[in-house]
């Protein structure tokens, strides 16, 4: 039997049973006690499981935190679409949702407008960070060391208006955190241009964003502020569904202040 096997089991038989020695994990499940204790033990490590006072094990709350990202990012299409299909109807430009996932944005849904040139993405296409409406809103929200890890990587240019020097970048980053949303001119392709926000979840960390993209100029205006509010309508729907109770929209002073919890 695999080691994963042997793990799924493991954790299948504490959520069932509750905290358990090591000695009855290994009978109940027929495996040896020395594999058993040392799988126990990179439980531990990786925060899956913890031993309670009288010195069983059980299960700990980092697999509900596993479970509710994912339950999030399944849920955060669903809850975006009729937003989405209200706003490429409206403002004729197209609409993507996307999520956050290994550092990187997956577009997971999006409706298409009907201008000629717009920033269409494949259902399921993975773009960096650094670059695009959408991927900026999301980094704008991690945290600073996560986006120290973003900084320390080679920030591959798409066009010539991709930022691909990190200070710069940051600043961006803290422009966006400033005015709760980003905004991407020519940055992904040449003539789109782009307006995010990202959608939080209960710890007010991004999950995802929602992004229009089209080739009016998204440059401060009235025609701007009526997309941002549009947005902010849609996000802020989705994060108060998925469990944000933080102010909205996501304003934040700098790139360590702490999100604002309301009563």
């Amino acid at each position: 039997m695999s080691s994963i096997l042997r793990s799924v089991q493991v954790m299948e038989l504490l959520a069932k049973k509750g905290p358990l020695g090591v000695r009855a994990v290994a009978q109940q499940l027929a495996l040896p006690l020395g594999s058993t204790h040392r799988l126990l033990l990179d439980f531990e490590t990786a925060g899956i499981a913890e031993r309670t006072p009288e010195g069983e094990w059980a299960l700990s709350f980092r697999l509900l935190e596993i479970t509710g990202m994912q339950l999030d990012r399944l849920e955060l299409p669903r809850l975006a679409r009729p937003f989405a299909d209200r706003i490429a109807e409206e403002t004729r430009e197209t609409v993507n949702i996307n999520t956050l996932h290994n550092m990187m944005g997956v577009t997971v849904d999006k409706v298409r407008g009907n201008e000629g040139m717009q920033l269409d993405m494949r259902i399921g296409s993975r773009g960096p960070l650094h670059c695009g409406g959408a991927g900026k809103a999301m980094l704008a929200f991690l945290t600073p060391e996560q986006q120290e890890m973003v900084y320390a990587q080679p920030l591959k240019a798409l066009t010539p208006k991709t930022i691909t020097d990190p200070k710069e970048l940051a600043q961006e980053v803290g422009r966006i955190r400033a005015r709760g949303y980003s905004l991407d001119h020519d940055e992904v392709v040449v003539g789109v241009r782009c307006v995010a926000m990202p959608i939080l979840d209960r710890s007010g960390r991004p999950v995802g964003a929602m992004s229009i993209s089209g080739t009016s100029p998204k440059q401060p205006g009235e025609e701007l502020d009526h997309l941002v509010s549009l947005l902010s309508e849609a996000c802020g729907h989705v994060s108060r569904r998925l469990g944000f109770g933080g102010d909205w929209p996501p304003v934040m002073a700098s790139a360590d202040a702490p999100m604002r919890e309301t009563a």
